[in-house]
């Protein structure tokens, strides 16, 4: 597996972000160790969590069992690229959310109780939050790498200005700042072309595309337990002729639509590691066999036709 640097450090990971949000909820945690190991074995040395991971078990209970992972030793840990995120709600508490530098460092501590480490290679703000100024974020997460508790800093559904927000006041505090954003990417939803992608680019950010098969929807027809939710069966409905196009277009590539999927974002070239969620070992095998495919110009050329972007990055796509 070719492994690649996230942004502009000189830190190198899999080219797929081993995605977490499953395990608990709706993979035992046997099955997640399987899939971890499964996924070292392969190469995949980037691992994505969250505080808030668990729900509805409870919030907190995926970085446990990735701390259990972890702790299980045999290089484990140090062959591992850890990453979680800060800001949902962690408790009643009115400072048990958001980016305070109260929850920030509480926050901190408590992911590294249960992931079972002492420190997190990257820290990622799960959300903007815009009540709390940048100098008071900067300053309990510079406090957290001193202490070295905390290696990079990421963010997580920030919009193209908040990312430049956030890098011109760290580079004013003469801090390395964000290394990268993790946000919503996939041939169903491409307006992170109009700014995000370009901001990234722009700053030297890894960029880390979540829900690359739309919940399901880029995975084919059948009987997923995702795709019975009904937001996702109506939102089936309304692109019904664009995803039977999808479909057959993958038919004749003789590929699975899942891992066609994931190999588009594997060949967008400000795309640095797909998250892939996977519940199963099947489902890591599939995505593990995306890093295979390879799409001509030809392919892309049609999946634009079947997925047209917003026409390029702002303000050309919308004005001269």
């Amino acid at each position: 597996m070719q492994h690649v640097h996230l942004g502009r450090t000189g830190l190198k990971v899999s080219p797929l972000c081993l995605g977490t949000m499953n395990f608990g909820p709706r993979t035992t945690e046997e099955d997640a160790h399987a899939i971890l190991d499964a996924g070292r074995e392969a190469g995949v040395n980037f691992v994505d969590t969250a505080n808030v991971y668990g729900q509805p078990i409870g919030v907190g209970v995926t970085e446990g069992i990735v701390g259990r992972w972890l702790a299980q030793g045999g290089g484990r840990r140090e062959d591992t690229v850890l990453a979680t995120k800060v800001y949902g709600q962690m408790g009643d508490g009115p400072n048990e959310k958001r980016l305070s530098a109260f929850h920030v460092r509480q926050a901190c501590e408590d992911s590294l109780r249960r992931l079972e480490t002492d420190h997190i290679d990257l820290y990622q703000m799960h959300h903007i939050h815009r009540e709390t100024p940048w100098e008071e974020i900067w300053q309990a997460l510079e406090l957290l790498v001193q202490q070295g508790k905390v290696l990079y800093v990421g963010s997580s559904n920030f919009a193209g200005w908040h990312l430049a927000q956030a890098c011109e006041t760290a580079k004013a505090r003469h801090f390395l700042g964000l290394v990268s954003e993790q946000g919503l990417y996939h041939l169903l939803e491409r307006t992170a072309e109009l700014e995000v992608l370009p901001a990234c680019r722009g700053y030297g950010l890894a960029f880390l595309p979540w829900s690359p098969l739309a919940g399901g929807l880029l995975a084919g027809p059948g009987p997923g337990e995702r795709r019975k939710v009904e937001r996702l069966v109506e939102r089936r409905k309304e692109e019904a002729e664009r995803l039977e196009a999808w479909e057959s277009f993958c038919a004749d590539l003789g590929e699975a639509p899942a891992d066609v999927a994931l190999a588009w974002l594997l060949q967008q070239p400000d795309v640095t590691a797909p998250i892939i969620g996977p519940r199963t070992m099947e489902q890591l095998a599939g995505a593990l066999h995306a890093l295979e495919i390879e799409l001509t110009a030809a392919h892309l050329e049609r999946l634009d036709a079947i997925f047209p972007g917003p026409g390029g990055q702002a303000p050309e796509a919308y004005a001269w």
